[in-house]
């Protein structure tokens, strides 16, 4: 395990609601990631795991506790150093992919470069490399409206990691996609974090998807119930993830 912190979350927690009728979420939760982790947060419905990736991705504020992202407080910094750490140490892969129509799938992967005012060279060759990466070169030309889903989600994965930034966060990467479109994007994102190209934290119900991660922790109450770790048999780490859901007893949909 490589012992440089990425992000790291002492006594998290979010309240919803006026005072005297608030709900906690998120109860105390303490978590570490390591450069060249690959996180999976899995819980019931309601457990607080899309809060969590919320806060963790600066959508949202915590009620109290802090979230350190490469050395830096980020629960207590300006929107506008907030948005310089989304352009420059974040990526974001979305359920619904969020292409852009009107733009190639070259154009879509190399945006976040062109925004930041990359030249173009640099941009064409980035967007090439990790295209080729995903098997995506010969499609390169095409709109989003020619491409299928998993083509789309491989694309905006791409995006994700053009920056080449310190952490990916994936919400339901997989949730729009058939399984043979899932498996190819979840062995695309584990052959570029083994490959030391990506710090990964994914949300999913998904006891398939989770099993493509090194870690799983499974939120319940607001709450971190339990870690598992996968070793060296996915299959076998598959397995444990299903039948701590069913110790669970409850929908992780």
């Amino acid at each position: 395990m490589n012992n440089k912190k990425v992000l790291e979350i002492k006594n998290l927690t979010k309240d919803y609601g006026n005072k005297g009728f608030q709900a906690r979420v998120l109860k105390g939760i303490d978590l570490t990631i390591y450069e060249n982790d690959f996180i999976a947060i899995m819980g019931p419905s309601g457990s607080g795991k899309t809060t969590l990736l919320n806060i963790l991705s600066t959508i949202d504020k915590p009620t109290q506790g802090t979230i350190t992202l490469d050395g830096q407080d980020i629960t207590t910094i300006t929107n506008k150093e907030l948005s310089k750490i989304r352009r420059d140490k974040i990526g974001f892969i979305f359920q619904d992919y969020n292409l852009l129509d009107t733009m190639t799938l070259q154009d879509n992967i190399a945006l976040p470069l062109s925004l930041n005012g990359v030249d173009s060279s640099i941009c064409i060759q980035k967007s090439l490399e990790l295209a080729t990466m995903f098997g995506l070169k010969e499609h390169l030309k095409k709109y989003p409206h020619q491409l299928s889903g998993g083509q789309k989600q491989r694309g905006a994965t791409c995006r994700a990691l053009i920056t080449e930034p310190k952490i990916i966060f994936a919400d339901e990467p997989t949730g729009a996609l058939d399984s043979k479109s899932s498996r190819d994007l979840l062995e695309c994102l584990k052959n570029v974090n083994e490959g030391n190209q990506a710090t990964i934290l994914m949300v999913t119900h998904d006891a398939l998807s989770a099993s493509y991660a090194k870690d799983v922790y499974i939120l319940c109450d607001g709450s971190i119930q339990c870690k598992l770790s996968r070793g060296h048999d996915r299959k076998e780490f598959y397995d444990r993830i299903i039948e701590t859901q069913a110790s669970i007893g409850s929908d992780f949909s």
